[in-house]
């Protein structure tokens, strides 16, 4: 039953596929005649290909003679022999399309596509180099070489497609008017996006922070790691990644605390009234000296300055620099300070008073039920 059953779908195969050439080619079809027909174009077909593959090797092996091992190896060689390689493959495919019987006119658009197709690569390459050159003569940040490089090679893909069309008689004008259109539609139904890429461009070439810049956006402080077209990436302290998009970034307070260089420490310390500003001074100042990761010296020397009268103490400052390097550490580094200082001062016998608050009562009869039987000598005064 099986075998009748798959004898019967074979049959009908071969029914179909012959009433379909039969159609195409406007008589009876010689199955035999057909069959050599393509196993001769097949055979002719390959000892082409092995042709072409044998010259290509035959070329670059003596080019690697000639040039050397070590140049062999340079990159310059490489895309030579890439571009070798893509002539023999193209010249291979327009003899196999002649060979099943392609006509001239299709054969030369392809092979004008082909050659303008390579001198598109071959101008990209060439371009390529010298604004790389350029871009690194002027260090510029490695965000905007990335940007240039890829609107560039959207540029150079695009002009390369609109040729190698027109070699085959499509209409550029029409086939640009479509790309307008749709790119207007695309353009409304995408606005956001849209928004953000332009956004990003701006954030690019303004530069209000770069990669490992330490920056507070929409109140979010981090790291960051990447400025894509569309959203800024920052990693904060707790190793969470924040993705914003650019158009929030362009349009909010932008904090840099990596742009000028070393970072100052704000450091609030509390001490009694009874105790001298100038003792707990001298007592914090050599705190501040000795620590390994606080800058001294010049404008950036450490300082201990009085900020202010609070309610239950005098309250002063601890003012430390810190490199950037330092920011990824910087709240460790202020809490090995401060618990440093406040040993030092226990040790000199400072007081760091702690808030509370005195009530005095006058004429407040109500309470002397309650007040009485716990103090009468407080009530009787």
């Amino acid at each position: 039953m099986i075998e009748g059953f798959t004898g019967a779908v074979g049959e009908q195969l071969k029914q179909n596929l012959g009433d379909t050439l039969e159609a195409m080619a406007g008589g009876q079809v010689d199955w035999a005649e057909l069959a050599v027909y393509v196993f001769s174009q097949v055979l002719v077909s390959a000892i082409y290909l092995g042709l072409f593959i044998g010259g290509y090797l035959l070329i670059i092996g003596t080019l690697r003679i000639v040039v050397g091992k070590r140049r062999s190896q340079s990159a310059l060689f490489s895309q030579v022999r890439t571009g070798l390689k893509y002539l023999f493959a193209l010249g291979a495919l327009l003899v196999i399309l002649a060979q099943f019987g392609a006509g001239p006119g299709f054969l030369k658009a392809m092979a004008r596509a082909g050659f303008m197709a390579l001198g598109f690569f071959v101008g990209w390459l060439v371009l390529a180099r010298l604004m790389k050159e350029a871009i690194g003569r002027y260090g510029m940040d490695p965000s905007i070489r990335q940007l240039i490089e890829n609107l560039f090679a959207v540029l150079m893909v695009t002009f390369a497609v609109v040729a190698i069309l027109a070699q085959f008689g499509f209409d550029v004008l029409s086939i640009v008017a479509g790309l307008g259109i749709v790119g207007i539609a695309v353009g409304f139904a995408a606005q956001s996006t849209l928004s953000n890429f332009i956004a990003g461009i701006t954030l690019l070439i303004e530069r209000p922070f770069r990669i490992g810049d330490w920056v507070s956006i929409n109140g979010q402080d981090g790291k960051v790691v990447k400025i894509a077209l569309r959203t800024t990436w920052l990693r904060t302290r707790d190793n969470i990644f924040t993705m914003i998009p650019n158009d929030s970034v362009a349009s909010s307070d932008i904090v840099n605390y990596s742009a000028e260089g070393a970072t100052r420490l704000n450091i609030p310390v509390g001490i009694a009234y009874k105790e001298s500003a100038r003792a707990a001074r001298e007592v914090i100042m050599p705190v501040l000296l000795s620590h390994p990761e606080v800058l001294k010296g010049g404008a950036m020397e450490p300082r201990v300055v009085m900020k202010s009268l609070g309610d239950s103490s005098v309250d002063l400052e601890v003012k430390i620099w810190i490199t950037p390097d330092n920011l990824d550490v910087q709240p460790r580094i202020m809490a090995d300070v401060l618990e440093q200082i406040k040993e030092a001062l226990d040790a000199a016998g400072i007081e760091i008073p702690f808030p509370h608050l005195q009530l005095f009562i006058d004429d407040a009869k109500g309470l002397k039920p309650l007040v009485e039987p716990l103090y009468p000598k407080l009530v009787e005064k």
